[in-house]
């Protein structure tokens, strides 16, 4: 279910879901959790959108590959993975690197 907030006048029921229609029609793979419509004047609306936050997985280069999670590694990339070294960038290793405008 869509929220829809109407302001500056009203719609009919009719013509608000077909700017719902519009909106997924526009926007398919955004889930659109609410609307805002600005009555402008009697032809004219405004419409702002807003959306669902999209879950997402994140991936990172791992030993040359692509990689989500591990759990598909073999034996000798997962071992490669625990052997790694990761190194820190502190702000003192920038101390002496200067930038010309």
């Amino acid at each position: 279910m869509i929220k829809v907030n109407v302001t500056g006048g009203s719609i009919s029921d009719k013509e608000r879901e077909a700017y719902i229609q519009r909106a997924r029609t526009l926007y398919p793979e955004k889930r659109i959790s609410e609307m805002n419509i600005t009555v402008v004047d009697g032809d004219y609306v405004d419409i702002e959108y807003h959306y669902d936050t999209t879950p997402f997985q994140r991936i990172r280069r791992v030993t040359g590959y692509l990689a989500g999670t591990l759990d598909r590694f073999n034996n000798a990339k997962k071992a490669e993975v625990r052997d790694r070294v990761k190194h820190d960038v502190t702000v003192s290793d920038f101390e002496d690197v200067y930038l010309e405008a």
